[in-house]
C-alpha cells in the first residue's frame, strides 16, 4: 500500500507543505478557501497523518481527555456522546477516563492524559478541591469543568442548577399530597448530592414544612445501592414519598419496593434525577428531574476546543443550565 506524503498533498492542492501542516495542526491560521482546497486533496488522495510524529512536532495532539466519576452511569454516557459528536466534527479524538470518584485515581488518569499530549481536558472532578487542575494549565493543557460549576473567572464550566432541581422534585411530591419525604443519595461529599438535598430543604421550608427529611446515604449511586436503601426504609417504616438523587438509585428502589408488594405511587411516590432512557422503560415509568445531558457534553466540548484553537480571543464562560420536571407514573 502506497503511503501519501504531505508533499504530495501540497502538490495536488497547489500549496506549500507548510500550508498543509498548518491545515492539519493550526487550521485557524489558514484562509478558509485554502483550507477547503487542502482538505479536499487530503480526502481525494487518502492522506493519513502520522499522529505520534505530529504530536511530537506540535507539542500536543488532536485529542482531548474526558474524565468522569462514574462511567457506569448512563448520565455520563450521554454526556460523553455529546462531547464525541463535537470533537469528531472538529477533527479531534476523545480519550475517556473514569475516576470512580477517587481523587487519587483521577490524578493518575490526568497524568496519563498529559503524557498523551492532549490539547485539553473536560472533567467532572472527584473532589471539591480543584487546585490540582492548575498543574494541567501549567503544562499548556486547557481545562473545562463538566457538571460542576467553577467559581473562577479564568476557567470555563458547564453545569446544571441542582439546587433548583432538588426543589423541583420535592415541590412536585408535596403538590401530590405527600407529607413525609425521604432523600436517598450517594455521599454528600459529592457536590450534586449536597446541592439536590439543599434544594429539597428549600422546597419544604417554602411549603411551611419541617425541612428535616428521612435520609439514606449510600456508598454508591447505583441500582444495587438503591435496592439496599429500599430495604433500610422498609425496615424502618416507609415515608409516603422518596426523592432519589439519581435515576439509577430510583430504579433500584422501585424494583425493591415492587418486590415487597408496595404500590407505587399509591403507597409511595418516587422520583429520580437525570432523565436517563431507562427511567421511561421501567415497570412503573419513573418521574424524574431531567438534565440536558448531551447538551452539557456538546457545550463543554465547544468551549474547550474554542479555547484550544483561539486562546487569544477566547472568553471564559460559566454556563448554568436549568433542569426540568418530567412527570410519569411513579408520582401522584
Amino acid at each position: 500500500m502506497t503511503v501519501v506524503s504531505i508533499k504530495e498533498v501540497a502538490q495536488h492542492a497547489g500549496v506549500s507543505p507548510g500550508t498543509v501542516s498548518n491545515v492539519l495542526n493550526r487550521p485557524e491560521k489558514v484562509a478558509a478557501a485554502t483550507r477547503d482546497r487542502v482538505q479536499a486533496s487530503i480526502r481525494e488522495l487518502g492522506f493519513v497523518r502520522h499522529g505520534s510524529a505530529s504530536s511530537l512536532r506540535a507539542g500536543h495532539s488532536r485529542t482531548i481527555g474526558l474524565s468522569v466519576i462514574d462511567i457506569g452511569n448512563p448520565f455520563f454516557t450521554d454526556v460523553a456522546s455529546g462531547v464525541e459528536d463535537v470533537a469528531s466534527e472538529r477533527g479531534y479524538a476523545v480519550i475517556l477516563s473514569n475516576s470512580a470518584g477517587d481523587p487519587g485515581k483521577e490524578s493518575r488518569n490526568l497524568l496519563t492524559l498529559a503524557e498523551h499530549r492532549v490539547r485539553g481536558v473536560l472533567i467532572t472532578p472527584a473532589a471539591e478541591d480543584t487546585s490540582r487542575l492548575d498543574r494541567l494549565r501549567d503544562r499548556g493543557i486547557r481545562v473545562v469543568m463538566v457538571d460542576h460549576p467553577s467559581d473562577r473567572s479564568d476557567r470555563c464550566s458547564v453545569a446544571v442548577n441542582d439546587v433548583a432541581g432538588g426543589a423541583l422534585a420535592v415541590s412536585h411530591l408535596l403538590t401530590g399530597g405527600c407529607d413525609r419525604v425521604a432523600y436517598v443519595s450517594g455521599p454528600l461529599t459529592i457536590r450534586q448530592c449536597l446541592d439536590r438535598k439543599l434544594g429539597a430543604h428549600r422546597a419544604l421550608i417554602r411549603a411551611g414544612r419541617d425541612p428535616e427529611m428521612v435520609e439514606v446515604v449510600t456508598p454508591a449511586m447505583t441500582a444495587r445501592a438503591g435496592q439496599q436503601a429500599a430495604e433500610e426504609l422498609l425496615a424502618a417504616g416507609l415515608p409516603d414519598a422518596i426523592f432519589c438523587a439519581n435515576d439509577l438509585l430510583a430504579l433500584g428502589m422501585l424494583r425493591a419496593l415492587l418486590q415487597a408488594g408496595v404500590r407505587v405511587p399509591d403507597d409511595v411516590s418516587l422520583i429520580g434525577y437525570d432523565g436517563i432512557d431507562l427511567a421511561f422503560a421501567s415497570p412503573v415509568s419513573l418521574s424524574t428531574i431531567k438534565q440536558p445531558m448531551q447538551q452539557l457534553g456538546r457545550t463543554a466540548a465547544e468551549l474547550l476546543l474554542d479555547e484550544c484553537d483561539n486562546p487569544g480571543s477566547h472568553d471564559h464562560q460559566q454556563i448554568m443550565f436549568q433542569p426540568e420536571l418530567t412527570v410519569r407514573e411513579s408520582t401522584r
